[in-house]
């Protein structure tokens, strides 16, 4: 496998060429590129979580005191959903390699142990290795986290001068 960089459109691709006769495949992130999952997350993922970080806020994990709240049951941790968020990053786009930088979040609605939520992540701008990306979480019509983050893009991502 070797990589080499072309141009299309006077736009620098970096091409994977197969040690094959296949076609060589071209990636380079871009602006509106998009990429998703998603997860139902169980009341064992949550006390998990609650045992892995300490957090146990009886909202996530106390059906009983979560009756005493305006969420009325238990609704997933909040850092749990962004969790997803990297997911998508490290997995999907940019993809392995890539470094969280920054990030500014909301929860605008709670995420209650059960819904299937839907991670996406849009590019909105690049700047040199940074890519720039508006994040949300939802159920339906039901944003439960929004917010924009920064990664720095794994080599083979950034464009080359």
């Amino acid at each position: 496998m070797s990589f080499r960089w072309s141009s299309v459109l006077n736009k620098p691709r970096l091409c994977l060429s197969s040690i094959t006769a296949a076609p060589a495949s071209c990636r380079l992130l871009h602006v509106g590129q998009r990429a998703s999952l998603t997860k139902a997350f169980s009341s064992q993922d949550v006390e998990l979580f609650a045992e892995l970080t300490g957090d146990t806020n009886p909202l996530h994990l106390d059906p009983t005191y979560a009756r005493t709240t305006s969420f009325e049951t238990p609704i997933v941790h909040g850092v749990l959903i962004n969790g997803l968020i990297s997911a998508v990053l490290g997995t999907r786009m940019p993809g392995r390699g890539c470094v969280f930088l920054y990030q500014e979040i909301r929860f605008p609605a709670p995420l209650y142990i059960g819904e299937e939520v839907l991670a996406e992540a849009e590019v909105r701008k690049i700047k040199m290795s940074f890519a720039f990306i508006a994040v949300t979480c939802s159920v339906k019509d039901k944003v439960v986290m929004e917010g924009e983050v920064m990664v720095m893009m794994p080599e083979d991502q950034q464009q080359k001068e």
